[in-house]
Order: structure tokens, then sequence, then C-alpha cells
């Protein structure tokens, strides 16, 4: 039968539930319109069925393409009752009596989906006490089954995810923060919380756990921050942002796109953790601290891992190669972490960019305003994980640097430097060469933390409102990441550090540097 140029085939009303259904009318071709010769164009794809209901007037964004691979899928997603309206109307080639019974037999079909999720999960629950009788029930024949019946295998991706959107927002920076805390105990019993040694110059440094700022300042303060910016972004975005942007505003299938999202970055998450635990964990942890350890050499500065070494009746050698193990896993495991934060971060900015791009030129005033504002509240999220992530870096890099300076504490020596440029003192440099890995990871940090914010300036900020606040934002994060790179080169170099990180924290507490919501967003009234 031939409705409006298309295929049209009647509700069969034969108690099929929805995916069941669909799939009989997806092979059919049903709401296709027909090819030249006449005959059926063949059945639906994912892509063509998403491309239609995007052309509907009263559909502003259409159906998230993600969304209708689901339907495809064998699984137990239905559709929305916002869904169900768009694909009446397809399949009902647009004539409204057709629509509005394929509208009815729709909603029926997944009624009768639900009402077979229902049963089949009080089949399960029921059939769980069978455990005690020495049989197995469904849920517990496979690991990693679940009561349906399919294996989910392990994702890294979406347990990653898991670890930022779900429980309290407290969790993951309370759990960095104990551990860094731990560690300080440990430290404090071991004997090396606060510990010097002469130089074979004659200069006594002082190289305590305590004292090294990048185990200290950036697992207890600036690490939990991150991953509570991070939280709080994902969860606007996942629970709020999202929903309001998305036409259908349906929360069950915006989550299972958002899945999907993460899902595609699944290999992202592989790499970077074979790299932190692998790499920057366990190899490094064998040449920068066991091998000098038990060899007793290596061109590396003296710091508290390695002070077993000049000063044995400070801590034994094996306490100090235990400490330094359970250090360099607590750390490896937090910057998979961080990077993880980082994959989030530009997940949401993409999936924001690709539904802002959707919306882009459909009318719809308030609609594009919701997505700048939407924008504007991702780069202020945005700007400070990129802060606090330069800030880690400073940290890594200020405590190797110092090792190798001729400060007797960190803290001395960046006052020196100071003193050095402003009243024309000669240079606090050394005359030492060691090798600094230190710097090389420090960097990888830096660097990724100021692309996320590069994309995320490019894809939600190019085309913004907010340029000014944007430009402020840009400017900070260029200055603090210019005094990153000149740590140690010249003799002053701590005054440009210490601007951009006066800078950095005011831009903590006012990412827009005094820019109203208002001003930056044209008519609408409001501050952020």
């Amino acid at each position: 039968m031939v409705k409006n140029g298309k295929l049209f085939l009647p509700p069969p009303k034969d108690g099929s539930d929805f995916k069941e259904l669909f799939r009989q009318l997806a092979a059919a071709g049903a709401g296709r319109p027909l090819g030249g010769d006449g005959f059926p164009a063949g059945p639906w794809t994912p892509e063509l069925l998403a491309s239609p209901s995007s052309q509907i007037d009263s559909n502003r964004i259409g159906v998230d393409l993600r969304t209708v691979q689901l339907w495809f899928q064998e699984n137990e997603k239905g559709i929305s009752t916002a869904n169900i309206r768009w694909l009446a109307r397809i399949f009902g080639c647009d004539d409204p009596a057709a629509t509005s019974e394929w509208q009815i037999e729709l909603s029926a079909a997944q009624s009768r989906l639900t009402a077979k999720r229902r049963d089949l999960k009080k089949a399960v629950s029921s059939v769980a006490p069978a455990a005690d009788d020495g049989t197995e029930s469904p849920a517990e024949q496979t690991p990693g089954t679940d009561a349906q019946g399919p294996s989910r295998r392990f994702s890294l991706a979406s347990r990653s995810e898991a670890l930022f959107s779900r429980g309290s927002p407290l969790n993951l920076p309370a759990s960095v923060f104990a551990g860094a805390t731990a560690l300080g105990f440990l430290s404090y019993i071991t004997g090396i919380h606060n510990a010097t040694y002469s130089r074979p110059d004659g200069l006594v440094k002082q190289v305590g756990f305590l004292w090294a700022p990048n185990w200290t300042l950036l697992f207890m303060v600036l690490l939990p921050l991150f991953f509570a910016f991070v939280i709080e972004l994902l969860l606007f975005w996942k629970y709020e942002g999202r929903l309001k942007l998305v036409a259908q505003g349906d929360r069950m299938e915006s989550d299972d796109a958002w899945a999907c999202n993460v899902e595609a970055y699944s290999y992202s998450y592989w790499a970077v953790f074979l790299i932190c635990v692998l790499f920057a964990g366990l190899f490094q942890w064998i040449g920068v601290s066991l091998i000098p350890l038990i060899n007793g050499g290596g061109n590396y500065a003296i710091d508290w891992g390695k002070l077993a070494i000049v000063r044995p009746e400070v801590i034994s050698l094996p306490m100090q190669i235990v400490f330094t193990a359970l250090a360099y896993l607590y750390m490896c495991l937090c910057f998979y972490l961080f990077f993880a934060g980082l994959i989030l971060l530009h997940t949401v900015v993409h999936d924001l960019w690709k539904i802002g791009q959707a919306s882009k030129n459909l009318p719809g005033v308030d609609h594009q305003y919701g997505v700048h504002e939407v924008s504007l509240r991702m780069m202020r999220g945005i700007f400070r994980c990129t802060v606090l992530g330069i800030l880690m870096a400073i940290c890594m890099k200020a405590q190797s640097s110092y090792l190798t300076s001729t400060g007797e504490n960190i803290a001395a020596w960046l006052v020196s430097d100071m003193s050095s440029a402003l009243y024309e003192r000669k240079d606090v440099s050394n005359g030492f060469s060691y090798r600094m890995p230190t710097h090389y990871s420090s960097l990888l940090i830096a660097i990724s933390t100021c692309v996320v914010f590069l994309y995320g300036a490019i894809r939600i900020g190019a085309e913004s409102r907010f340029r000014l606040a944007l430009w402020k934002m840009s400017a900070v994060v260029a200055i603090l990441f210019a005094g990153y790179l000149l740590i140690g080169v010249f003799a002053g170099f701590s005054i440009l550090l210490g601007i951009g990180v006066l800078l950095a924290i005011y831009g903590l507490i006012d990412p827009v540097f005094g820019q109203s919501q208002a001003s930056e967003l044209g008519n609408k009234q409001g501050v952020l």
C-alpha cells in the first residue's frame, strides 16, 4: 500500500512487543519513499531512520543516532513516549489517520515490552533462592552476566565514568585525599617526613616527604579539587544540561546515548591505563627508585625515595623499597583517574558540540540561548580543571628543579630566585647534572590539560557569545603555562610563576573574571 509516495504497512495488531514489531517494520522499510521504479527502496538502517525524524518540522533536533541504534540492537531498551510520536509519523507516511493508528500500536507494543521485562525480573528473583539447593541461578552461572542472560564484558570506560558520576560527589576526592594522608602518616612513622642530607658540595638540603609539593600539595589539594570540578561538570551535563538541549528530553534515552558516547572512547581509556600503570608506575619505580636503592647508584638527585642510600640510619633499605612501591602505586592510579577525567571532559565537549551543531540552523532563539548558556558553564568548569592541571605540573617540575638547585628547601629556593632578580644577586642554579624524568611527566600533564581546554575553546567557544571571558581564560592559561615552562630556566623565573599562580587562584574563584552572564549572553538577565 502506498501513502504520500511512501510504503505504508497497516498496524498488524498481533500482540508483538516493540522489539518484534520494530524489527519487522525496519526490515520491510515501512515509511520509506518508493524507488524510481515504484518498488520499495529497501530496509531501514539506523542512519537512514535518524535522518527523516530531524526533517519533521515540530521535531527541532530529531532523534539521536545512538538512540536509533539502540532500537535496532538486541537489548532491553524500549522507546520513549516522545519518540513514539515521531516514529508513528514515519510509519504512518505523514498521514494523520495512519499516524494516529501507528501511535496507538507503538504505545501498546511498548507496554507489552515493559510487561515482559517486569515478568522476567520477577521470574529471576524467584529463581535466585535456588542456589541453596546447589543449583545456580541464571544470574550466577557466569561472572559478568546480568539477570537477562547476555554476558556483559568488562568495560574500563564505563567503570571509570562510574567513579566520577555515581555515588556521592565527595567519594573520589575524599579517597584521593585519604590516600595522600595515609602516605604522609607512613612517612612520619618511617622518619622521612622531615629529613635532610648533605650534598658533596657541603649544601644541606631538605628532602623530606612532607616538603615535596608534588606529593603533598598535589595529592591533598589540587587533585581532589580537579576531581570535584570534573564530577560537578559531568553530573550537570548528564542529568541537567543534556536533557535541556535534546529535543525529546527523555532521561532514559539521554542516558543510553551518553553511555554510547563514553564507550566510544574505550581504547583511549585502555591506552592511558597501560601507560600510567606500566610506564609511569611500574617501570618508573624500577628505574628511578628500586635499581638505585639496590645498586646504590643512578644519576638521580637524592630525594625522600632514595634517602636510604645516603642516610641508612634514618630508614632501612627494605622499608624504603616498600614505601616507594606503595607511593608509586598510589601515584599511577591517581594519574590514571586524572587522565580519565580529561577524557570525560573531552567527551562532554564533543557531545555538546554535536548537539549544538544539530540545532544551529533550526528555529528557536530560546534553545540557542540554552546552548550558549550550557557552553559557558562548560568552559568555566574546563578552565578550572585546566588551571589545576597546570598547577599540578608546576608542583612536579618545581620539586624536580629544586632537588638539583642550591636551595636549602623549596621555599627558600623560590625566595632566593626572586631576590636574585630583584637585587641582581648571583644565579641560584646548580652545578650538578641529574636525570629529571619528572620534567617529562609533568610536561605530559600540562600539555594534556591545555589540549582539552583548546579543544573546548574551538568546539564550543569559537562561535559563542562569551568571547571576552574566553580570551581572559586563554590569557591566564598561557601565562601559567609559560611560567611552568620557564621554571629554573633563568634567574627570576619565580616572579612570572607567582603572577601566573595568583591569576590562576583568582580564576578558580571567578572563571569569567567579573563578566556577568547577562553581559556575555545578551538580553537575558542573570549573573553567573
